[in-house]
């Protein structure tokens, strides 16, 4: 009986990851999605398995997890794969660790997927911390795929947002000690500039973490929190994290947008209202047409309302 007990579980999860897949595919795609990739070793111990085996198993979970985001549309993709904090680790589990982050990057160098997808592979992270053969293949595949520009996928390796925005810091205080820049220029986008790889990272839409903790652990502080990004903490560790918890977050964004979209519109109208320039009934009935609107929809509307101000 048990296989009829499988059978019909596996029905019903693609039942319901075809219900998501309508769901959020009528909806605004996030653009960049950073994913803080938690419980590798925490998966091992549960299974009884060497804690480089939970390495191993969250790194088929990684490429899953790309091809996914891909065929969905999303342009960006930001693993959180080696924090700075990792480097506390014990010397028997960095070296295997290493070693297998060197040889996934060899594979994605030979993935034809990634040429055929034009995928751009990016790395952010202090480079010089890196083992020499991580760095080269990390190089190889960088050079490999720098043309690309129809998405993106950035590696956080040796990574600390802290440290980045130090890094940043201290490089426009070098400007402006030597009079390369005053004090007076500095703004938004001057910073945005100095962060790794030239910021080629977009804001953060969505922020995601497996493995049941809810902290974004020192991670784009700059590119997610700055952007208040969305956040979505689920409770697989990583090798487990499937499709369905991608939706999921994805429906999360989306339901956050909508709703941050519903309550820009309704207090514009709120203003026009309180100005006497719009009928309470109107206020109403255009807040729940936004509801279902796209956000040039809103614009639109904004729009048609304007000669009633002047």
């Amino acid at each position: 009986m048990s296989w009829i007990r499988e059978n019909a579980h596996n029905s019903l999860y693609k039942a319901y990851e075809r219900l998501l897949v309508r769901e959020v595919g009528s909806a605004q795609m996030p653009q960049h999605v950073a994913i803080i990739q938690d419980g590798n070793r925490r998966y091992a111990d549960k299974i009884g398995e060497p804690r480089a085996c939970g390495h191993v198993y969250g790194a088929l979970t990684t490429e899953r997890v790309l091809w996914w985001c891909l065929d969905l549309g999303i342009e960006q993709l930001t693993l959180y794969a080696f924090s700075t904090e990792n480097y506390r680790r014990s010397k028997e589990e960095l070296v295997p660790l290493f070693s297998l982050i060197e040889q996934r990057f060899v594979d994605l160098y030979n993935e034809e997927k990634i040429y055929e997808k034009e995928v751009q592979v990016r790395m952010i992270g202090e480079r010089e911390l890196l083992p020499d053969g991580v760095l080269r293949s990390v190089e190889r595949v960088e050079e490999a795929t720098r043309h690309f520009r129809k998405h993106s996928l950035n590696f956080a390796l040796a990574y600390g947002g802290r440290k980045e925005i130090v890094n940043v810091v201290r490089s426009l205080a070098a400007l402006v000690e030597n009079d390369t820049i005053s004090v007076d220029e500095i703004d938004e986008d001057m910073l945005t500039k100095l962060f790794y790889n030239n910021n080629a990272l977009a804001n953060v839409d969505l922020i995601i973490r497996s493995g049941g903790e809810a902290r974004t652990s020192n991670f784009l502080p700059w590119q997610a929190n700055g952007n208040e990004c969305c956040s979505y903490f689920c409770a697989p560790y990583w090798p487990e994290f499937r499709r369905i918890d991608l939706l999921r977050a994805i429906r999360t964004f989306q339901e956050r947008e909508r709703e941050r979209r519903i309550s820009i519109v309704e207090r514009a109208f709120s203003f026009l209202n309180e100005i006497g320039k719009v009928e309470v009934e109107e206020v109403f009935k255009l807040s729940r047409k936004a509801c279902v609107i796209s956000h040039e929809e809103v614009k639109e509307i904004l729009r048609d309302i304007v000669p009633a101000i002047n």
